[in-house]
This record gives C-alpha cells, structure tokens and sequence, in this order.
C-alpha cells in the first residue's frame, strides 16, 4: 500500500491505519499459505478492546502455515480518501487489500453495526452478496453473540460460526487447508462441522401473515438445527495483547477469570448464551496479571466476567493481587458487580484508590419488578449495600435500569425515582447517576417473546424520570427510542432484513451505534422500501408457538426451558441460581453430566 504514507496527513487519527503496534504480528505474506483478516466492525479505537478477536489472533498466528492480521472500520475521512483515489481497505499489519486474503472474518458483537460490515466489504472492494461472489474471492465468516440469530446477515455472509470461535477455528482452518475445488464444495465440508452454519444451504419460506412458516436443508450435509460449540476450559488468558499507539476505549489489561453466568436475569441474553460457568484457576489470573505489567506496563488490570463477584474465589483473588502490586501503583477494576454485601466487601480489599466509583444494576425500581425479571432483591437491602459502600469511601455511584420491561406501571418508574432520591440523601457528597436503557427482547432469552415498548409508551416514562431526577440532583441518561426500535428489529428479525440492511447502506447508513449518525427515517425508508415494517419484528408480542428466524439455532439452552421461565416471568416466580445447587434443567445437561463440575464430558 504504496500511497498510504502519503494520505496520512490527511485524516483525524492516523495511528488508526499504521499498525506496527507493541505485540502486533507480521508474518510473511508470501511464504505463508492460509491469510485471514480478522475484522471488528467499529473504529479502532473501539473495536481494540474486543476481547474475542485477540484470542482468535493468538490461535491462528501460533499455526505455521496461516497468518492473522487486523482490520477494523475506517472513519469517514478516511473512507472518503478511500473511494476518491480507488483505494481498497487494506489490513493493518502488512497493508494488503482485503480482497487478496483467503478468508475475511467479522465479529458481529452488536446489530447496529451491520451496516458496517457492507461498507467495509465495499471498500475492500468485495462484492457485498455472497450470491455474486466468485470462488476467488475470499470467504466471508462470520461470529459473535450476533450471530445466534444470523438470519439479518444471512445474505452477506458465507459462513457463520455458531458459538465459541476458539472451540471450532482450528477444525474450520483444516477445511480450508484442504480446500481444493469450488467454494460450494469448502462449505458443503465446512457445513458437516458441528457449529457451522451455511445460509445458502437452507430455505426459508414464510406464512400469508409475514411469519415465518420453516427454515429447510436444501443438501444432506445441512443439518436441521445447529448446535452452538462450547469450549471446555478457557484459553490460556491473552498476556500479550497489541498495544497501540493512540488512545483507545478501555484502555487497560483484560483477564477473562469465567465465562458464563447463572444468575437466571431473564431479560440477559449473554446469561443465557454462555452457559454453562467456567472459571479460571486464581494462579492462572495472578500469573496473567504479572505477565501483563511486565510485557504491556499497564497499570490496570480489569478481571473480565459477566458476574466479577460470583467467582468463587473472588475475595482472596482481589486480596493477593492487592498485596502483591500495593507498592506497585496497580489499579484493578472490578466490572459487573452484583448488587450484594460481597461486592462492597471487595472495594476494601482493592489496592488504595484516591477515588472509588462503584456501578450497579438493579435493572428495576420496584422490588415487584425484579422479581418479574429475576433479580430478587429487596430496597432495604440496596440501601443497606449502597450505605455501606459510601461509608468507605464512594464518591461516584452509577445505576442502571431499563425501561420497558413487562409488567411495568407507572408505578414501577417512580419507584426509580424514589430509589434515586434515598441514595442522594444519604450520600450528599456522591455523584449520583442513573443510566437507562430499553428492553431489547432478545434471541433465546425468556423475553423473546415479548413486544418491545413502543416510543409512544415510553415517553411519558421519560419525562417523568427527566424531571423528578432533576429535582433530586441526580444525573441522567436516556437512550433513544428510535434507535432501539431498530436494534430490536435487527435483533429479531429474519431472512428479509438483508435486503433492509443493504437498502439502509445504500441510503448513508453507517456507525449507526453512533448517535449522531443514526437516521431513523433512512431506515425506515429501507423497511418501507422491502414492504416491511420495524414494529413488526420489534413492537410485535409472538406466539409460543411461531416458528421463530432463530429457531434453529440451539444454544444449550432450550426453548421448554425459555417458555418456564416465560410462564414463571408473569407469575413473579423466582428460579434460584442453579449454583447453589438445584439443577433447572435449562438444556445443557443433554451435552454434559453436570454444570457445577469441569466440562470434561462435554461431547458435541
């Protein structure tokens, strides 16, 4: 990429596109045999902290015969010079086009990216539908938590990876290495893998009513439900990451110490599609930590899980790092804290901190409401953990909630207020904010049956919060509506969708995570476009028993299991965690003898 130097100058950011980063890995493009481009559809900035593609990095690069190299999407300055002077995306570690590498991997973490993922491959120069791709053209992969409903991104994409890209990359990489004919053939071997899902290999036909009626195999190597893969134990945690040269978000040590959550929130998606727990030995996280000061220098260290504080070991974990750095200026963050006495005892164990900002997530203000969702707790037991944590020393304190959820009055959002207003009595001196978001009915959660509120509903919510926290002094945030009307239509939509999203591309849609981007009526006008509409996939309450897009995906996790819990939501019926040692049979004991011991027996 000859020109590049010299259109540098011209951009906001230019260490965004240089690569030769501390740790980056440049292999020889002529000599190795097997190229793939791993792409984060965001900025750099942040797509860095993504902590899925450093594994996947770190596991393709350690093979001799197969090179890793990074992508993510550039800035509008950028693509402007871009298209001006014909120039196709290149990768950041040897600047070649995109187009020239083997295969072409995204991951899909969040739906208002997609139409990232088109402008990228146009840039590259690729054509956008996989039915207009030649063989010579790379294979375009695709994984990620989006991925359990791939129906959206069905038309762009080759192949998706169903579950833990680390469990199946190596097995996929074998196909590849003995891929020797047309691409229809690579993916009829690749569709005979467990966790490989292959589009073009199914139909979808729909009812008069806009439903859809079946999702068929169209060959024998098609299998009628796809299984999402599980990696048994965790990956060695990522001690050498790319360090870069420009500030990004999150810009610190990552150590995953478990994946996987049993909570049971039924709104959560992510508790739901990374069962079942697995957790890292505390020696392997305190060796990570000292590899990471030693190769990186950070001086933070964040322990990654959905739930820090369920670790079992969490408190002798925190206290040996603490005792171990506490001359050392480490400064641990401790993301995910469940709303319990635990996770304030762990702020004392912390290395000392000049401030101490705590974030918690009640999700609901009413204790009625939790128990719709889930997350039993009781006020005076909030308060009781919140007085605590301002005792020692809180003085920034962060709430989440989210609006929308089923059941909710009126009631239940002055009860928000409420809340807000005791926690600001009581800590004069704390900064107090309460972040909400909107109920997304998710994929493969006991929520996904349910309609999304619409912005009709939810702006008497708003304006109720908007001008009560005022009052009481308490910060605030509100999502837009409109915004995750269309999240949750992406999120729940079908086959269909594509044309929508490449429709929406067309129009200018692009970083539609960012506010000032997003164009509500742009993608209207694509819905409109297709004879479609958003509220049908987002604002529509479904059936128990419509065929769903994602119905044929299998996370572990069954829909028997989803529909208890459905039924148990609107009983306000709490379904304990199953760590404390009932078991619910959520599914995943049909792959493995119990979900409390090692994942030895894990068969797929």
């Amino acid at each position: 990429m000859k020109n590049l130097d010299n259109i540098l100058n011209q951009v906001s950011k230019p260490a965004r596109y240089t690569g030769g980063e501390w740790n980056s890995i440049t292999k020889k493009w002529e000599t190795t045999p097997i190229r793939i481009a791993l792409c984060y559809p965001e900025t750099y900035e942040i797509g860095m902290p993504n902590t899925a593609l450093p594994i996947l990095y770190g596991i393709l690069n350690s093979q001799p015969d197969t090179l890793a190299e990074r992508v993510y999407a550039p800035w509008i300055d950028m693509e402007t010079i871009l298209r001006e002077q014909n120039m196709p995306l290149f990768s950041l570690e040897s600047r070649h086009p995109l187009k020239e590498f083997d295969i072409i991997g995204f991951s899909l973490g969040y739906e208002l990216t997609y139409t990232n993922v088109l402008n990228i491959l146009n840039l590259a120069q690729i054509p956008l539908f996989s039915s207009d791709r030649e063989s010579f053209h790379p294979l375009i992969i695709a994984g990620g938590s989006c991925a359990l409903n791939p129906e959206p991104m069905a038309d762009f994409i080759d192949l998706f990876v169903i579950g833990e890209g680390e469990e199946i990359i190596l097995e996929l990489l074998e196909v590849s290495r003995a891929y020797r004919g047309t691409k229809e053939e690579l993916l009829r071997q690749a569709a005979t893998l467990n966790g490989i899902y292959i589009p073009s290999f199914y139909q979808v036909d729909y009812t008069k009513n806009g439903t859809v009626h079946s999702i068929t195999p169209l060959i024998s190597e098609a299998k009628p439900e796809i299984q999402r893969r599980i990696v048994t134990k965790l990956p060695p945690p990522i001690t050498k990451p790319v360090i870069p040269y420009t500030k990004i978000v999150h810009d610190h040590g990552n150590i995953e110490i478990q994946r996987g959550c049993t909570q049971g929130c039924r709104f959560c998606q992510a508790g739901m599609i990374y069962r079942p727990v697995r957790e890292r030995p505390p020696e392997e996280i305190i060796d990570a930590v000292d590899k990471l000061s030693s190769y990186c220098g950070y001086n933070e260290v964040s322990l990654l899980s959905l739930s820090t504080g369920d670790y079992p070991a969490i408190e002798e974990l925190v206290s040996k790092l603490s005792q171990r750095y506490c001359k050392d200026n480490l400064t641990l963050s401790l993301p995910s804290l469940r709303l319990n006495t635990g996770a304030v005892k762990l702020v004392d164990l912390l290395p000392s901190q000049r401030k101490i900002t705590l974030t918690f997530a009640p999700e609901a203000g009413s204790e009625r409401l939790r128990r719709v969702i889930n997350k039993n707790i009781s006020e005076a037991t909030i308060l009781q953990i919140l007085d605590t944590a301002l005792n020692r020393g809180c003085t920034n304190l962060k709430l989440y909630f989210i609006l929308g959820l089923p059941t909710e009055t009126i009631d239940d959002i002055h009860s928000i207020v409420d809340l807000a207003a005791k926690i600001h009595q009581r800590g004069k001196k704390c900064r107090v904010r309460i972040s909400t978001s909107i109920l997304i009915p998710k994929p493969h959660t006991p929520c996904q049956w349910l309609a999304q509120e619409t912005e009709e509903q939810l702006f008497p919510k708003y304006n109720i919060l908007k001008r009560a926290l005022r009052r009481e002094q308490v910060e605030f945030s509100w999502p837009n509506p409109r915004a995750s009307q269309i999240e949750a239509a992406l999120s729940r939509g079908d086959r269909r969708l594509s044309k929508v999203i490449y429709h929406a591309w067309q129009l200018g849609c692009k970083f539609d995570a960012l506010s000032e981007h997003f164009d509500y009526h742009k993608w209207l006008t694509a819905f409109e476009k297709c004879g479609l509409s958003p509220s049908f996939y987002a604002n529509r309450e479904r059936d128990l028993d419509e065929v769903l897009p994602w119905g044929h995906i299998d996370v572990g996790v069954t829909p028997k299991f989803l529909k208890r819990e459905y039924h148990n939501l609107w009983q306000e019926k709490e379904t304990p965690d199953c760590r404390q040692g009932k078991c619910h049979t959520c599914g995943l004991q049909r792959w493995q003898v119990s979900c409390q011991k090692a994942l030895d027996s894990l068969s797929l």
